[in-house]
């Protein structure tokens, strides 16, 4: 009898172990599939709507080999460029520019999700349905705490959503209309007021 309950504890935790070892397996090889995604979007540009809860905003992301852009149509005219250390804002309507450290606002997070291979390296993965979720938490430059989160659709593996919260500030993007292999311009990812490239 003792020998009988030995072997099905035996049995019991070698398939707990098979289980939970999959899952481990299974979760870190989504992970490594996401990151290596994000990496490999270069010459790819996006549509986005943009939520902070209150207001509504739209635009299209364009990503470089080092650099990213963000150019917002509605409802006003805006264009963002970021690089690891500088960042550009223009304003169309008012025809006004400024130049700024990205590390010290809330637009880190666009260059840091497409451009840093390793900000998601300490992030965790979760796996529902057709989704697959990426999820960083941690404190910026200035000290505050965040959440960043990756939606993606899983079969295929497609970039859907990115919602980044900042202290008590929520910002929601749903991304579609996905374009790889662009061909961008040799100004188009310059910091330099877009009125000086006419």
């Amino acid at each position: 009898m003792f020998l009988k309950n030995e072997k099905y504890l035996l049995y019991t935790l070698v398939v707990v172990f098979y289980f939970f070892a999959s899952k481990v397996y299974s979760a870190s090889q989504d992970k490594e599939e996401a990151l290596n995604y994000l990496s490999s979007l270069s010459d790819f540009s996006a549509s986005f709507l943009q939520s902070d809860g209150e207001n509504l905003s739209e635009g299209r992301v364009y990503i470089g080999k080092k650099r990213v852009r963000a150019e917002y149509f509605l409802p006003t005219n805006i264009l963002i460029i970021l690089a690891e250390n500088k960042a550009m804002y223009y304003d169309y309507v008012l025809e006004e520019d400024e130049f700024f450290n990205p590390k010290n606002t809330n637009a880190w997070f666009f260059y840091d999700i497409f451009r840093n291979p390793y900000f998601f390296e300490d992030g965790k993965i979760e796996v529902k349905n057709n989704e697959l979720l990426l999820e960083k938490k941690g404190f910026d430059n200035e000290e505050k705490n965040f959440v960043i989160r990756v939606l993606f659709e899983k079969q295929p593996l497609v970039l859907r959503g990115i919602e980044v919260i900042i202290n008590d500030d929520i910002l929601k993007l749903s991304i579609y209309n996905h374009s790889y292999n662009e061909v961008f311009d040799k100004n188009f990812f310059k910091l330099i007021n877009p009125n000086f490239l006419n």
